[in-house]
């Protein structure tokens, strides 16, 4: 990489401007950098927000990772803050800037243009939005700023939050646990439409259990204010009072300025950039949560506003226009997030997105802990798991669980980045110590189970397939003891515990299939292997009752929780 005395204008101060600025300079000590940011700040967490709001962090310092005064002594840089772009010329490369400190304009020349203006809130056109008086949407400090001092007054009791995506429940939780009475609105039938409606199903099941009132398929038609309160009317009929109301109904990505400079837009509302992160207009960078980027498992260019990717998109421009031309590749779409004690996780695509593909796959659920059983606090998880059912080429993953879902979730992003199978995942060798993990990690678990699914060693029903099942061709076969049976049930199956199965074959049809279940899957796994051998036709509940009564749970059924502690 060599130095160079080109001129590199950034728009966006926050985390992929002010690191393409700042690995740029530790590779080109000539280049002259300008960081332009309309705030009067840089380089903020924004992914810390609500945990400000929700007082797990203190102080409004702690979200500034560096002041503009010492980003720009450091690292040499032109740090403009209050200073807007508002139009591009590509042709004479330059660029129109708003200094709003001044209340001027000027156009500055640029050799290299990054643009990072991230993404910006959706705001739902509701009747009556305009009348109510604390409304907020959370995009940066300011926001997060006047709100919690909303969330202080004496005045605030019940708070409305419009959406249940990564904002909507961060700040359902952080509201909430400052004392509020809360209630979410999605408009689509399940939280987190990122991850597949099973899963999310433990997260509506956990909200509900602390408190929050969840309306799942609905939408809000009309705000009335009154008195210092607001009154949302619900498609259903229903009426929700509230002294706050926080829009969280997702994000789109910013690209006004793009447009501006008649770039190419993608298919997903992002700016369309090449391998390299350069846009349809040479010399011109966009990174962030403004672009969209190839899905690693799809291969489709999608919109995926993930603070990790921005990072890693910033790097690769910064060593791009040193001179490196190094390629971006694709992102799998990692994501963790906290929904109160439960962790909900995602990597590569989700079921839904396989399916809108035309993708072919298989699934697989299992039930782990986070550490031996024997060992204090040993949390449970469920690992969904998605691959080619020939190849066993691992697709996704999605984890809902207490504890050790971070390390596991990042394991499978690996795996998935390095084109790992499920039989890979069998053989990878993982840490182990009574406190971290077991002997077998929940990875490796899920790669032997999905292994069984791929080499035929046994046939799989899922959950959704259960209600629809033949009963004069079709038995299902509860594994489980005594007291698990008396807890819940699915309705006309039948019971015989796992021991006693050898010696009570005689009451099994044999003109019938028979899907055999337990709670998680593991020993309903050894009673088809038991069958099969007998000769009997066999297929084994992914998942078990687990899994299924949390769907029926969630959908408002009397299915007891199951009991975690026996397999």
């Amino acid at each position: 990489m060599s130095k160079s005395s080109q001129k590199v204008m950034i728009v966006g101060g926050n985390a992929g401007g002010a690191t393409t600025a700042t690995r740029l300079r530790r590779l080109d000590e000539e280049a002259e950098i300008v960081l332009l940011e309309k705030r009067n700040y840089i380089s903020w967490a924004n992914c810390g927000l609500p945990y400000f709001i929700g007082d797990v962090i203190e102080s409004r310092k702690q979200l500034v990772v560096k002041s503009p005064e010492a980003i720009a002594e450091r690292y040499d840089l032109d740090v403009r803050t209050n200073s807007e772009a508002i139009d591009i010329d590509p042709e004479r490369k330059g660029i129109l800037i708003e200094d709003r400190e001044k209340g001027e304009t000027y156009w500055e020349s640029y050799d290299k243009l990054v643009l990072s203006p991230g993404a910006k809130a959706v705001m739902l056109p509701i009747s009556g939005i305009d009348e109510v008086e604390n409304l907020y949407a959370l995009r940066d400090i300011s926001d997060a700023r006047s709100i919690k001092e909303v969330v202080q007054s004496s005045r605030v009791e019940r708070a409305l939050v419009i959406g249940g995506g990564f904002i909507g429940l961060e700040m359902t939780e952080n509201i909430h646990e400052v004392g509020l009475k809360v209630s979410l609105v999605e408009m689509m039938d399940q939280v987190l439409p990122a991850m597949d409606p099973e899963m999310t199903s433990m997260l509506q099941n956990h909200l509900r259990n602390k408190g929050v009132d969840l309306h799942l398929e609905d939408r809000v038609t009309n705000f009335e204010q009154k008195d210092g309160m607001v009154k949302a009317n619900l498609d259903s009929g229903s009426e929700l009072e509230s002294d706050l109301v926080v829009m969280a109904t997702g994000v789109k990505p910013n690209v006004e300025l793009a447009e501006k400079a008649d770039l190419e837009i993608g298919e997903s509302g992002g700016i369309r950039v090449d391998e390299f992160l350069e846009t349809s207009k040479s010399d011109i960078y966009a990174i962030g949560d403004a672009i969209e980027v190839k899905n690693c498992t799809t291969g489709d260019h999608r919109h995926m506003p993930l603070a990790g990717p921005a990072n890693r998109q910033a790097r690769v421009v910064a060593n791009n226009i040193a001179g490196s031309w190094e390629e971006y590749g694709c992102s799998s779409a990692t994501f963790i997030m906290k929904v109160f004690s439960l962790t909900a996780a995602r990597t590569g695509a989700s079921e839904k997105v396989l399916k809108e593909t035309g993708i072919d796959y298989e699934k697989s659920y299992t039930f782990s802990r986070s550490h031996v059983d024997y060992y204090p606090e040993a949390d449970p998880m469920w690992i969904k798991l998605l691959f080619d059912p020939e190849s066993g080429d691992i697709y996704g993953a999605q984890i809902v669980g207490d504890g050790g879902v971070d390390k596991r979730i990042d394991v499978l992003s690996a795996a998935i980045k390095s084109g790992l199978s499920v039989f890979q995942l069998r053989d990878l060798d993982l840490a182990y110590a009574p406190p971290y993990s077991s002997a077998n990690d929940p990875v490796n678990v899920a790669g032997f189970v999905a292994e069984n699914i791929v080499d035929g060693v046994v046939e799989v029903t899922h959950w959704h397939d259960v209600d629809s099942l033949d009963s004069e061709s079709t038995l299902i076969l509860d594994v489980r003891s005594d007291m698990e049976r008396k807890e819940g049930q699915i309705e006309g199956s039948k019971h015989i515990p796992l021991n006693q199965l050898r010696d009570r074959l005689d009451e099994i049809p044999r003109d019938k299939k028979i899907v055999t279940h337990c709670n998680i899957g593991l020993r309903s796994y050894i009673a088809s292997r038991i069958l099969l051998q007998e000769g009997f036709e066999v297929e084994n509940l992914s998942g078990g009752y687990g899994i299924y009564s949390a769907v029926r749970r969630d959908r408002g059924e009397d299915y007891p929780m199951m009991s975690c502690s026996i397999e």
